[in-house]
């Protein structure tokens, strides 16, 4: 809204993150899989200026797409979220169950592809079996430990 000085912000700035597993190793298993999504969507909902909008990916990385108000940190958001999910999932499942990549791929995009990037998030394991991946959303950085 930002017009008139009325002190108002208008914001509409969508992200799709993604993220990978520890030099890509399977570790998002059939069974951590949902413990893992859940406490992700559910730790979004707790951080002010994180609008969850959707979250999959396959046993080797995640997809999260959010909106963000511009008052939220983004890298520590993101160093927040996968510290802590990783952490979660290692005390529900055992140690060494969970362990990302320091690198990280982050996109904007605007409203009108909010549906289009949902519903590539959410076909990520067909995307991947086919061979129809977009690479801009696939890239992420580094393989060490985060």
């Amino acid at each position: 809204m930002n017009s008139s000085g009325s002190g108002h912000t208008f914001s509409e700035i969508y992200l799709h993150l993604n993220w990978h597993c520890l030099k890509d190793r399977p570790l998002i298993t059939e069974s951590v899989e949902p413990a893992l999504h859940g406490f992700i969507e559910e730790y979004c909902a707790k951080i002010k200026g994180i609008h969850f909008k959707g979250l999959d990916g396959t046993e080797t990385h995640v997809h999260l797409v959010f909106q963000i108000e511009p008052s939220a940190g983004l890298s520590e958001f993101i160093g927040q979220v996968k510290g802590a999910s990783s952490h979660e999932m290692n005390k529900q499942f055992g140690a060494g169950t969970i362990a990302w990549q320091r690198g990280y791929g982050v996109v904007s995009f605007s409203k009108k592809h909010l549906d289009g990037v949902l519903l590539y998030v959410a076909h990520q394991k067909e995307h991947h079996a086919r061979g129809t991946t977009n690479g801009t959303l696939e890239e992420s950085g580094g393989d060490s430990e985060c």
